[in-house]
């Protein structure tokens, strides 16, 4: 195997379909766009694990969202993790690269032995789709009571798509991070796919699916993460009975969509009382994004709603 080959497998998100049953999937490895999210940060381990557990999440649910749309995830509970915070953005165009970006907040002192997703509590998991076409952003939400983040994201599809929905996650840390996500989805019965899986009666269907998530159950944690095995090799092994059908597969980046002009508009609201209130000693006004740590130092006269009118701060 040659690096490149290593290389191509990573960050990247592979769509594929069991043409022997209603099943449509995708597999997704992440190496350098994990680390580059989680190297912004210095969280700890329980609070790291969450974070990738939930940048795999959001990109196997993004895929399906389409050109130019977002999709985020927002986990928010009552223990010492806080809330985890994730966004993918869709490719602008066919071939282009998917970006996630993460944070989360929690309170160290807190912080136990647990398991990471009891340090949650009591809360909720949501998700939130904007297409970004003058369409009112949608949102879906499920209680943090499932026992895992993918146990959750599957509720979410159950309860809120009534599409059955599983997930395996494979989360491994060491000098580097490295993760991967395998999810099936069981299409309704107006899905094309039905037209290619045979038998189509309800009892086959059923049967497909169970054996389907059987098979899920039984993959390998380090044949996920790779690199000995490819993608394409994995669900040939797993599934080669429902004869899986691979599409091309999509690049996923790490990538942040702040700017100081959008540091500017999100002030804009404010009056120059407010403004004042913000502003340091050293007479200017800061701003970091907490999902890649840029820092905008700005001046406050050029803030706000009276931005340019001569106003005064006083």
């Amino acid at each position: 195997m040659t690096i490149a080959e290593k290389i191509a497998w990573d960050d990247s998100l592979l769509p594929f379909q069991l043409d022997a049953a209603d099943i449509r999937g995708r597999f997704v490895r992440l190496d350098g766009a994990l680390n580059k999210i989680l190297d912004q940060h210095d969280y700890p381990a329980p609070v790291a694990k969450l974070v990738a557990e939930a940048v795999v999440l959001t990109a196997l649910i993004g895929q399906t969202i389409g050109f130019k749309a977002k999709l985020s995830l927002q986990i928010r509970g009552n223990g010492p993790i806080r809330l985890i915070a994730t966004d993918y953005f869709a490719p602008i165009a066919e071939g282009e690269a998917g970006k996630v970006r993460a944070y989360a907040s929690f309170d160290e002192a807190r912080l136990s032995k647990n398991l990471p997703f009891s340090q949650l509590g009591k809360g909720m998991f949501a998700v939130l789709i904007d297409q970004g076409t003058g369409q009112a952003p949608y949102q879906g939400i499920t209680p943090l009571d499932a026992g895992s983040l993918a146990s959750c994201a599957e509720t979410y599809f159950t309860r809120s798509e009534q599409l059955p929905t599983r997930f395996a996650l494979s989360i491994a840390a060491g000098k580097s991070w490295r993760a991967a996500g395998l999810v099936l989805q069981h299409m309704p019965k107006a899905s094309p796919l039905k037209v290619m899986a045979e038998p189509t009666d309800e009892k086959a269907d059923a049967e497909n699916w169970n054996r389907a998530t059987i098979l899920l159950e039984s993959v390998q944690k380090d044949e996920m993460i790779g690199p000995k095995v490819s993608p394409a090799e994995l669900l040939f092994r797993l599934f080669h009975e429902d004869v899986p059908r691979v599409y091309d597969p999509q690049p996923v980046r790490f990538g942040c969509t702040c700017s100081e002009e959008k540091v500017r508009q999100s002030m804009s609201i404010y009056s120059a009382k407010d403004i004042a209130t913000m502003t340091t000693e050293a007479g200017t006004l800061t701003a970091d994004c907490q999902f890649c740590g840029a820092h905008y130092v700005l001046d406050p006269e050029t803030l706000g709603k009276d931005a340019g009118s001569g106003r005064s701060a006083k």
